[in-house]
């Protein structure tokens, strides 16, 4: 951390002197944790390249504490620390940060417990559930089109049009892509019953902070992109997360797979933190809610790969094409265990109607 930044740092949210170390393993902030007088903070450098509007950030996040306030949460949820001058964002040279309170507790990357699954996808429907009644006419696009599945589609075919030469390897994720428009057409037309929702967004497990023992969530964070959306968003990008055999960095093709015993801790943890105000369209959308989220990051990252890797933080020129690779083995093992999966769905969903 440059030490101009440090001692702005220190004097604008009277922390003192400080120590920090690097924090998590995002792809798109800079976060550090830092040891003061006064306590551990967290300070996030802010990516204004992905979230273009942080002023929509900053309202949406002002809505939702006076939305929750008085509710009764089973979880925190960090929201950023005022400057002495009462900012919530701190501007140095051209970027942006923010500090949080740190929340004391145990954050992970993947699991293959299924109670851990369930406590997780519980949590995130608790903050569906919590969020129901808010006016949704406060909350802005962070991200405009973030999860529109539709226009993720039409910016891979606008990109592959612009490429002169493709391995191999690269036509045969466009092709699979590409024949995926029976679930875009599948999106655009059930998306026009579903009610929009304030929602996460961004539902990775490790956008959670377990309790020393993992038997709770103790804090839900990342709150960026919270906004309008559908709750088959949050319930899918779950499922594209935790219930995969393997994180989607991983190129383990031969091992990788839907778990179906994860898929079903999530549901059943999902629809237990929901409660009962659920419509049976909004149910069903989370049938199918892992292939649309799966379908959209694969879009993304193979988009970004044929465009030159301009968005996601890459360790290797061909990691993109690689994450594209892995969300499509995911997509395509969704697909062929469709019945299988609403098997389990009928177990579960049919005595909430």
């Amino acid at each position: 951390m440059d030490q101009s930044l440090q001692r702005l740092v220190s004097y604008s949210y009277d922390l003192g002197s400080f120590t920090f170390e690097p924090l998590g393993e995002g792809l798109i902030h800079d976060t550090f944790l830092l040891n003061s007088p006064k306590g551990k903070f967290v300070l996030q450098g802010f990516n204004t390249s992905v979230f273009r509007f942080p002023d929509r950030i900053a309202s949406n996040l002002s809505h939702l504490k006076s939305d929750l306030d008085g509710k009764a949460l089973p979880f925190i949820l960090p929201l950023p620390k005022s400057t002495q001058e009462g900012n919530e964002i701190l501007r140095f040279e051209d970027k942006l940060y923010r500090l949080f309170d740190f929340v004391e507790g145990v954050t992970v990357q993947e699991t293959s417990d299924p109670t851990l699954a369930f406590i997780a996808a519980e949590a995130y429907g608790a903050f569906a559930q919590a969020t129901a009644e808010n006016d949704l006419s406060h909350y802005q696009e962070t991200i405009p089109d973030f999860h529109r599945l539709d226009c993720r589609f039409e910016q891979l075919q606008q990109a592959a049009e612009s490429k002169e030469s493709w391995t191999e390897e690269e036509e045969n994720i466009l092709r699979f892509y590409l024949s995926q428009e029976p679930l875009i057409e599948k999106y655009k037309q059930e998306t026009q019953s579903f009610p929009l929702r304030v929602t996460h967004n961004d539902t990775k497990i490790n956008n959670l902070i377990f309790s020393e023992k993992l038997h709770q969530v103790a804090a839900l964070i990342d709150l960026d992109t919270v906004m309008a959306g559908y709750l088959m968003y949050d319930f899918g990008d779950l499922v594209r997360t935790v219930a995969c055999s393997r994180s989607e960095t991983q190129t383990d093709w031969e091992n990788l797979q839907l778990n179906s015993e994860i898929f079903e801790a999530l549901l059943k943890g999902y629809i237990s933190g929901l409660g009962q105000e659920v419509n049976a369209e909004e149910l069903e959308s989370l049938l199918f809610g892992g292939e649309v989220m799966t379908a959209l990051m694969g879009l993304r990252f193979f988009t970004d790969h044929v465009l030159g890797n301009i968005y996601y933080r890459v360790h290797y020129p061909e990691q993109n094409l690689h994450r594209a690779k892995n969300q499509m083995i995911l997509l395509r093992d969704q697909q062929q265990k469709r019945n299988q999966l609403r098997d389990i769905w009928e177990k579960i969903v049919p005595t909430r109607q």
